[in-house]
């Protein structure tokens, strides 16, 4: 993803030494520590994984997120206090790839259960350009068939199995934004927690039933919501939506690449010319946590509106919703009205 953040493996072991010698010395995160009781101190990298966690693990759970409200994920950095709480987790759930100072340190960090989010469905290849088409049950199989591997993919990813998503042939990470997609790696996060914490099992297969039970409705939201729009294209300053497009029948005509802070070339603004004329597309979507300056040069040049379309990398006071579902549901309007569906 973003080369520039990259943090060499031994800077990163240096500061894993500095952060266990933090965490040892402060006797107010023992406190807290305490507080949580029997809880599973769970660490998540970073929002969609949060969300997983604390819904599927429910009360039995501790969740602390290393990506604070308001914060790029793909432009984290650790301090050496992050670093030393992930090697104090009992349970580490992350996404390989999309950040790779957290791929880093959790790799340098011992921790027994850890989980890939990417080893519990299938990424894809997308570019700036992603055309959707019928994917039929496809998902629903492959949720079936995660469902029950996803506890099998978690003990290869815990052996090292060397795969690094984020980075053969341009495989996009964004899988939560495919309500199918996030439902198979639900099911795995359920089957890894019931292995990480038996005594807790039937609460924790039942909360995963319940979130997916929710993540099928909404996809029904959006098949029916997104079924006969005025245009199939929509255009965005971040090529997170991939899996979106293809799931739902669109095209997603992306400004930039899946790395939310690469710059455009002149060549493909003018291909975005050409195509929001032949198109007809109507909006040049933006996100709440990067800067809308270049959705708003190109509407205005254009003579397109703009919106947010929110990649729900993270939750703040500017996100229209308060979690994952209610976001979704609000991206879903947004599309619906730029897209003139009925």
């Amino acid at each position: 993803m973003n080369v520039r953040r990259l943090i060499p493996t031994t800077a990163v072991a240096g500061a894993v030494v500095l952060g266990l010698t933090a965490l040892s010395a402060c006797s107010t995160s023992d406190a807290a520590d305490g507080g949580n009781g029997d809880k599973l101190k769970v660490t998540a990298s970073f929002y969609p994984m949060q969300f997983l966690a604390e819904r599927i693990g429910g009360e039995h759970v501790a969740v602390t997120s290393l990506t604070k409200p308001g914060v790029e994920p793909h432009d984290l950095e650790l301090t050496p206090r992050q670093i030393g709480s992930i090697s104090e987790s009992d349970y580490v759930l992350y996404l390989k790839g999309i950040q790779p100072a957290v791929d880093d340190a959790i790799k340098q960090s011992g921790v027994q259960n850890t989980v890939d989010a990417a080893t519990l469905t299938t990424l894809e290849n997308h570019g700036s350009e992603v055309s959707g088409h019928d994917h039929g049950h496809e998902g629903e199989e492959h949720a079936d068939e995660h469902g029950h591997e996803g506890e099998e993919a978690h003990e290869e990813h815990s052996e090292g199995d060397g795969h690094n998503h984020g980075e053969e042939g341009g495989a996009d990470p964004h899988i939560w934004l495919d309500p199918v997609k996030y439902a198979e790696v639900a099911k795995g996060v359920g089957k890894s927690l019931e292995k990480a914490d038996p005594d807790h099992a039937a609460d924790y297969q039942k909360n995963t039933d319940a979130l997916v039970a929710e993540l099928g409705e909404l996809n029904t939201a959006y098949e029916t919501g997104l079924k006969n729009p005025a245009t199939k294209t929509f255009i965005t300053t971040h090529s997170a939506f991939g899996y979106l497009a293809e799931r739902y029948g669109l095209t997603q005509q992306g400004i930039a690449g899946i790395d939310p802070e690469a710059e455009p070339s002149p060549a493909r603004i003018q291909e975005i010319h050409t195509i929001a004329e032949k198109e007809k597309a109507t909006t040049v979507f933006f996100e709440t946590l990067a800067s809308d300056r270049t959705a708003k040069t190109l509407a205005k040049d254009t003579g397109l509106k703009t919106g947010v379309l929110d990649p729900l990398e993270g939750i703040t006071d500017k996100s229209q919703g308060a979690d994952y579902i209610e976001v979704m549901e609000s991206n879903l309007a947004a599309l619906q009205k730029a897209l003139g569906a009925k």
